[in-house]
């Protein structure tokens, strides 16, 4: 039996998936080690994948290689781009996942790749010698080595599962937690932390009056999240459906709410504040008379719905009994219950910006040990991680996205140098250069530089360098085809738009905003490109046209800024001895050693005079 690999994955969630996938398709032998073969990169919470930002960020890891967008496409039952009233940075696709087909997937994608390899058994320990790690030591008895192991172990990491006044020892309902990791890590001076999440009860559709609930359909023309094409086509979809909570629900929970572990001392994990649990919406917002649900099928072939929006620790009997209140739930059956979970999670500011520790060497956290929630975070991190761990052990330069070329690097610069107070989510209001980050655009920021490090193949590449070029094509064309007046003044005058007395450019009308470049296309030759294809193309096109100006502004605003990321500060700055920086930016500094002035920027409690002295002493 093998038991020498290049990487060593711990963790089969969706961040160590993408980290397996990533450094496996790079030419690295990698072992991925999980407690249960049957559940690859399993969603433990709600069965989706996307929403605003998590979205960009899926299309991301598809751009760069990796396989989440490719398996949510397989598996999906339901599309939305969602905020489409809003402007195109905040466009956002989602969609709903066949759970059990999700994994199934994954296993199939990840069992095609040559040099990847799998061992179910649980990791008890790590081998660690002068502060770097060696490899792994297993429950069964087994010890693999490697130059290099990522963690992605969720929650599992002491997990500990909360129903009303009962606690179970678990990682997720029915999987057990894992012990020793993070009492080894803490011993090799590593800070640990606590944190909490929630899901909800799953019930039975068969229970559910949907008469009385507002139905959500999707996309009347279903996107898709890969830029790999292979003529997918969503022929059917699942809708999911709205019911909301009412003061008979509120004064049921609150007269209950002693009965909560988050309300008696007994949970003291920080919880995520934007997806509060049921009974912390009711005691913060005592002025909202409802709540909204979402009740969202599992998959094509079950009757088992998850009703996301009632993520709760409270009794059994106590869930039930809301439920029943809520209208069209009147007569609910619960698969399973509720529940909070608390695990342990490594504040991030002890990682590089390629997502290894700074205390032991060759070792990367990726997922929720980082203080993420989210499997989009999740993923993001594990490809990040993968590549970098691949890249490492070859003596090659690490990959590292910046602010203003991904979602991804908005994520891991905030938590490398902003940490964590509270389970991180992505969210838009996050990327100061979000216009430049839409979903529609990430292969052309991303795939190039991916197939430059050996991740993205050639397919991948080729489709790329096609569809760049017709984006381009259709540019050029519609700023120098001119339209006459008896051409499109129907046109113009059927979407209440100003009739033309003289020719146009096409682009021209475009920059109207009541005008889409779907009605013009009757003068735009596609004879030579797919229907598919050009949809998707056509809204770039658009996107580029109606926000050029925007685009420009931000783009060259994004490169006065970037100067600070070129200024790298040496580790050995002997910050505790400037005294002319403030006594919190010195204690930052030191605590962090951020690679880039830019980053120092961004470091809560280092002020705009502290960088200036950071310049002088580095003599800029």
């Amino acid at each position: 039996m093998n038991t020498e690999y290049d990487i060593i994955v711990v963790g089969a969630g969706h961040a160590g998936c993408e980290a397996a996938g990533a450094a496996a398709n790079m030419g690295s032998k990698v072992l991925l080690i999980t407690m249960d073969m049957f559940k690859f990169a399993h969603m433990s919470c709600n069965p989706a994948m996307g929403g605003i930002a998590k979205g960009q960020i899926v299309r991301e890891i598809d751009a760069l290689g990796g396989y989440s967008g490719i398996v949510t496409d397989k598996s999906m039952i339901q599309f939305r781009m969602l905020n489409r009233s809003k402007g195109p940075a905040m466009w956002s696709p989602r969609a709903q996942c066949d759970r059990v087909a999700f994994s199934i997937e994954w296993r199939n994608h990840l069992e095609l790749i040559p040099n990847l390899f799998f061992w179910q058994d649980e990791v008890v320990e790590l081998l660690i010698s002068q502060s770097m790690v060696l490899g792994v030591k297993t429950r069964m008895g087994v010890t693999f080595k490697a130059k290099s192991v990522i963690l992605s172990n969720g929650t599992f990491l002491n997990g500990l599962i909360h129903i009303g006044k009962a606690q179970i020892n678990g990682g997720r309902a029915g999987e057990s937690s894992s012990k020793g990791i993070t009492e080894q890590l803490v011993a090799h001076g590593l800070e640990s932390g606590r944190m909490k999440t929630g899901t909800p009860a799953r019930i039975d559709a068969r229970s559910i009056d949907f008469s009385k609930l507002l139905e959500q359909q999707g996309d009347l023309v279903p996107g898709r999240f890969s830029y790999l094409e292979d003529g997918f086509v969503l022929e059917k979809q699942k809708s999911c459906f709205i019911a909301y909570t009412n003061p008979s629900v509120h004064d049921f929970i609150e007269g209950n709410i002693h009965e909560s572990p988050m309300y008696d001392g007994t949970i003291v994990g920080i919880g995520p504040r934007y997806c509060p649990s049921i009974e912390t919406k009711i005691m913060t917002f005592r002025d909202k008379d409802r709540h909204q649900l979402f009740l969202e099928p599992e998959g094509w072939n079950t009757v088992e719905y998850y009703i996301n929006g009632f993520s709760s620790s409270l009794p059994l009997d106590v869930q039930y009994n809301a439920l029943q209140k809520v209208e069209g739930l009147e007569n609910v059956r619960i698969f399973r219950p509720g529940y909070a979970i608390e695990y342990d999670f490594f504040p991030p500011i002890q990682l590089h910006n390629t997502l290894e520790t700074k205390a032991i060497k060759n070792l990367y956290f990726t997922g929720q040990i980082n203080g993420t929630t989210g499997y989009e975070e999740a993923a993001a991190q594990g490809i990040m991680a993968g590549i970098n761990a691949h890249l490492r052990n070859n003596g090659k330069d690490p990959f590292i996205l910046q602010r203003d070329e991904a979602y991804i690097g908005v994520l891991i610069d905030d938590l490398i140098t902003k940490g964590v107070d509270e389970p991180y989510r992505m969210f838009t209001s996050r990327a100061e250069y979000r216009i430049l980050l839409r979903q529609d655009n990430a292969d052309h920021r991303l795939t190039e530089r991916s197939f430059q490090i050996g991740l993205a193949n050639h397919d991948r590449y080729d489709r790329f360098r096609v569809r760049n070029s017709q984006v381009d094509h259709y540019m050029k064309f519609l700023k120098n085809k001119s339209v006459k007046p008896n051409e499109v003044n129907e046109i113009l005058k059927s979407k209440d738009s100003a009739e033309i007395n003289q020719g146009v450019k096409l682009a021209t009308l475009l920059l109207r905003p009541e005008m889409s470049i779907f009605d013009l296309d009757k003068f735009i030759d596609t004879s030579s490109d797919s229907t598919l294809s050009v949809k998707h193309i056509f809204e770039q096109v658009e996107i580029l046209i109606k926000y050029e100006g925007y685009i420009e502004k931000e783009k060259e605003f994004a490169s006065k800024v970037k100067a600070l990321e070129n200024i790298f500060l040496p580790e050995s700055l002997p910050y505790s001895t400037m005294l002319s920086i403030s006594t919190e930016g010195r204690q930052k500094l030191e605590k962090i050693k951020p690679k880039t002035l830019g980053q120092a920027s961004r470091i809560p409690g280092v002020s705009p005079a502290d960088i200036s002295v950071l310049m002088v002493f580095i003599g800029r």
